[in-house]
Parts: structure tokens; C-alpha cells; sequence
């Protein structure tokens, strides 16, 4: 879906992650707090869960995720000093401007897993994978059932605005439709691990130049020229069994 052409630069950006080479996976904690809570993206309700950090100064992107028996929560901490869309749909095309992003493989195959994206303005952007990357096919028509995001002002330490926050909450029952959901439980159960990575795309150039100096970059860094690698997705293990 997105430009081979744009992307080869990710390669470079996804090298300035934090991840440590020998982190294999990410751990989701129980959620302590309540859906409002967590969408209005309080610091209290998300105080259990696991930070990632990657990407370059000064757009760092940090990423958290929690569960309950209700379903799935993330959160993205874009910083960013000047944040911009033009779209404005539901499914438009805006991985063209800047975006958070997750792919969730439910069942581990690198096949038929989920993708999510949120811009700034809160506009979302989700599919059905079907095949990764060099034969890359998706279904843009495939929403998941349920989903709620959020996105407000991500403030610094002394209450000034530096970027921007998304939350979502993603209903188990919405992962339902899936063909990779067959295999596995939902809810999961307690040490059940999927598959997953997370992404950015800033672009600096703006609405007049989105190509110039565009940052892709992705917390556990693919091997060629897209995001759409299996082979650089991670374990996302479900810890603590879920709240009820």
C-alpha cells in the first residue's frame, strides 16, 4: 500500500529505535482502569503498562498496551512539534501523512493479521492483511467491529503542548471475523502471545512536500523496503490474566 519508493528510507529511521536487540518481545499488562479512563489517556490508568520508545529527536514515538476481559488498549505518545493532516475520512489513504500505526498477528502465520492507523486529527485507517510484503495484498473494506480511538494533545512536563496522544480499545469480539483468529482464544488466556510491531510516519515537508525528509520508523526495524515484514514482528504476550 505504501510507496516502495518512500519507504526505503525506514530502513535508516527504524536503526535509530531504542529497542534492544535482545528484547523479543513485549509483555501487556492487566488493565487497572476503567475504557473512559484509559481513552482519555490519563496517566493513572495506563501507570501498569510497559513503555517502548523509538525513533529520532525531536520525534520520538512511545507506545503501551493493557487488557481486560472487554478487549485490547493502546496508547501512542507522538512527539511533535507540528503535527498536520488534510484527510479526514474513515479508510482515506493516510499513511500518505503522518500516522501512528500497529499490525497485530493474531496466530503468529505473518498472514491475514490486523492493521491499525490513527493521524493526528483522530481519522483512522484499519484492514485486514491478507499477505505481507514483496506480494503485498490487504483489505481496506475490512473494519474491526467495535473500535473506539481517541487522539488529544500529548503535553510536557510543564503542561506545554509536544505533540500528540491516540488511545484505542479494540473488542475481542471484533478480531472475531479474522481467519487468523481461528487458532487461537479471545480472550486470550494468560501467556498466550501473538505477534506485532509499531510504526510512525512523520513528515516534516508538510501538506506541500510530504516526500521531503519523510521519518518512517518502526520499533523493531524491518529488513528491506516496508513495514510489511513478518520476520521483524515480535512477541506481544499477554501477562496476569485479564480483569473482569
Amino acid at each position: 500500500m505504501k510507496s516502495l519508493a518512500l519507504l526505503a528510507s525506514l530502513v535508516l529511521f527504524g536503526a535509530l529505535a531504542t529497542r534492544s536487540a535482545a528484547a523479543a518481545e513485549y509483555r501487556v499488562a492487566r488493565a487497572g482502569a476503567d475504557r473512559a479512563l484509559l481513552l482519555e489517556g490519563t496517566s493513572a490508568a495506563w501507570a501498569s503498562a510497559s513503555s517502548i520508545t523509538w525513533g529520532p529527536a525531536p520525534y520520538e514515538t512511545g507506545f503501551r498496551a493493557l487488557w481486560s476481559a472487554e478487549g485490547l488498549f493502546l496508547r501512542w505518545d507522538a512527539t511533535d512539534p507540528d503535527p498536520w493532516h488534510t484527510m479526514t475520512r474513515r479508510d482515506d489513504h493516510i499513511w500518505e501523512e503522518e500516522v501512528v500505526e500497529i499490525f497485530l498477528d493474531l496466530d503468529r502465520s505473518g498472514r491475514q493479521y490486523y492493521e491499525l492507523e490513527v493521524n493526528p486529527a483522530n481519522v483512522v485507517c484499519d484492514l485486514r492483511m491478507i499477505a505481507p510484503w514483496p506480494d503485498k495484498e490487504g483489505d481496506i473494506d475490512w473494519n474491526l467491529e467495535g473500535l473506539e480511538t481517541r487522539v488529544v494533545p500529548l503535553l510536557d512536563a510543564r503542561g506545554a503542548k509536544a505533540g500528540w496522544t491516540a488511545t484505542a480499545f479494540l473488542p475481542w469480539n471484533g478480531f472475531r471475523p479474522l481467519p487468523s483468529a481461528r487458532a487461537i482464544s479471545l480472550p486470550p488466556n494468560e501467556g498466550d502471545a501473538w505477534r506485532f510491531n509499531v510504526f510512525r510516519i512523520k513528515r516534516p515537508g508538510g501538506a506541500s512536500d510530504p516526500g521531503k525528509d519523510a521519518v518512517f520508523a518502526a520499533w523493531s526495524p524491518p529488513p528491506g523496503p516496508s513495514f510489511h515484514a513478518p520476520d521483524a514482528f515480535v512477541s506481544f504476550v499477554f501477562e496476569g490474566g485479564p480483569s473482569k
